[in-house]
C-alpha cells in the first residue's frame, strides 16, 4: 500500500484490465441442475447482460454428498455367477449383498440400500418380469431419500428391460442398468467397476430427467438406443451411429448430450400379445399366419434396409391387417425406416397398406412397445392403428 497524496492509500500491483486472477462464481442449485438438459443458457452470461451462450455439455463432480442413497436391485446375470467345480460353466450363486460387499469404495460414494429381484439368467426374463421390476423400481423412486436405483442385470436381454422400464416410469430420477460381461471369478472382472460407476450416475443430479440408461464399460447410454454388439468383448454395449450420452471420469459423470422425445405407457397389465417375426431371403407368408392364428394383437416383422420384405411376405401381411391386428415394420440394418421404395413389398406399399413404420427402434425393442401400448386400451380394448402410428413417429 502507498499513499496517493492525499493522504488515501492506494493498492500498489495487480491492475484489474491485465488481471489473470479470476473471480469464482457460484450459481444457485436449479440453475446448475438445468445443466442436464441439451444446451442451456449460461447464467454467467446473463451476469454480464450479454447473449445467453450455450454450452454443449455439463460434468457433476461429487464433490458434495449426493441427495441421498441409492437402491441397488439384483436380478442375476454374469455379473452374480461363478464357475461350478463340477460342470466348469458359469452358473448363479452370488447374493445381491455379496455383489455389492465386494466392491471397493463404494460405499463411499452414496448411502446404498441392496434388494434381490431374483437371481435369473437373463435369457429366462420375459416381459411379466420387466412389468413387475418396473413396479418395483416405481416405489423405490417415489421415496424421498433416494436419488436413484441400480440395476444388475445379465447382458443378453439388458437392453430390451432398460428400454422397457425407459417406456414405464415417469419422473426425473435416474434408473441405471449395468452388468458384466465376465463373471466374479474370472480374471479381471469388469462388474464391480460397472456397479460403481452405475452408482456415481444414478447419485449425480446430472442424471436427471435422462430416463433409463446403460452404464457399461464408463460409458452412459441412453436404453432406447444401445444394443449388445458382441458376445464377450467388454466394450459390447454400443449406441451406433448416436454414440454414448456421456462417461464416468473417476468420480466425474459427465454428460454430453440428452435423449429427446421419451414417452411413458402406463397399462394396469401387460394383457396384450405380439409375436416378433424376422424375415430372411426367401420368407413367406407362413409364420405371419401362425402367428395370426395363435390370436396375437400384434406383429413385428423385421425386415430387411429401410423396411422392405419379400414380395411373398405381403399376403401375410395383408391377412394379418384384415383381422385387425397392428403391423409394425422395423429394419434389421440400424437407422430408419422409410416408405422410399414402391416395388413389390417396398415399404411404400406396406405403409399404404397400413403397416406402421418404427422408425430407428430395433426389432425387440418395437415389440415391447407394442405391446406396452396396446395393453394401455385393456384386454379388450381396440386401439385405431393411425394412433399407435402417431405414437411410433416418435421413434423417428
Amino acid at each position: 500500500m502507498s499513499s496517493n497524496g492525499t493522504g488515501q492509500m492506494q493498492r500498489k500491483g495487480r491492475k484489474h484490465p491485465k488481471s489473470r486472477h479470476r473471480t469464482k462464481i457460484s450459481f444457485p442449485r436449479h440453475i446448475l441442475e438445468q445443466s442436464s438438459q441439451v444446451g442451456y443458457k449460461s447464467p454467467v452470461a446473463a451476469v454480464r447482460g450479454g447473449t445467453p451462450a450455450v454450452f454443449p455439455f455439463f460434468y457433476a463432480r461429487h464433490t458434495e454428498p449426493p441427495m441421498s442413497k441409492v437402491v441397488i436391485i439384483t436380478t442375476g446375470g454374469t455379473i452374480a455367477m461363478q464357475h461350478d467345480s463340477v460342470t466348469g460353466a458359469a452358473v448363479p450363486a452370488v447374493s445381491g449383498a455379496d455383489l455389492v460387499r465386494a466392491i471397493p469404495g463404494l460405499g463411499s460414494v452414496c448411502d446404498l440400500e441392496v434388494r434381490e429381484f431374483d437371481n435369473l439368467p437373463s435369457p429366462a426374463i420375459t416381459p411379466d418380469h420387466m412389468f413387475r421390476l418396473a413396479a418395483m423400481v416405481r416405489q423405490y423412486l417415489a421415496m424421498d431419500d433416494v436419488s436413484g436405483v441400480v440395476i444388475t442385470h445379465g447382458t443378453d436381454s439388458l437392453e430390451e428391460s432398460a428400454y422397457f422400464l425407459d417406456l414405464s416410469l415417469e419422473g426425473h430420477k435416474p434408473v441405471c442398468f449395468t452388468a458384466a460381461m465376465r463373471s466374479g471369478d474370472e480374471l479381471s472382472p469388469d462388474g464391480p467397476r460397472n456397479i460403481l460407476a452405475a452408482v456415481r450416475v444414478a447419485a449425480s443430479r446430472s442424471a436427471r430427467n435422462m430416463g433409463s440408461l446403460v452404464v457399461m464399460n464408463e460409458q452412459i447410454h441412453a436404453a432406447r438406443e444401445v444394443t449388445k454388439t458382441h458376445a464377450a468383448n467388454v466394450a459390447t454395449f454400443q449406441s451406433p451411429w448416436w454414440g454414448p450420452l456421456g462417461v464416468v471420469d473417476g468420480d466425474r459423470v459427465i454428460f454430453r448430450r440428452a435423449q429427446l422425445g421419451r414417452q411413458t405407457f402406463l397399462p394396469h397389465s401387460l394383457c396384450k400379445k405380439v409375436d416378433l417375426i424376422k424375415l430372411v431371403t426367401g420368407s413367406d407368408a407362413a409364420y405371419l399366419d401362425f402367428a395370426v392364428s395363435r390370436g396375437v394383437d400384434g406383429i413385428v416383422v423385421e425386415s430387411f434396409g429401410r423396411g422392405n420384405v419379400p414380395p411373398y411376405v405381403i399376403p401375410g401381411i395383408a391377412r394379418a391387417l384384415e383381422k385387425g391386428i397392428i403391423v409394425v415394420n422395423a429394419t434389421r440394418t440400424g437407422g430408419r425406416v422409410l416408405d422410399e421404395y414402391g416395388y413389390e413389398g417396398g415399404m411404400l406399399q406396406q405403409h399404404k397398406m397400413g403397416v406402421i413404420m418404427a422408425g430407428e427402434l430395433s426389432a425387440a425393442k418395437a415389440r415391447l412397445k407394442l405391446m406396452l401400448i396396446l395393453s394401455q386400451y385393456g384386454p379388450d380394448g381396440r386401439p385405431d392403428p393411425a394412433e399407435v402410428a402417431r405414437y411410433f413417429e416418435h421413434s423417428m
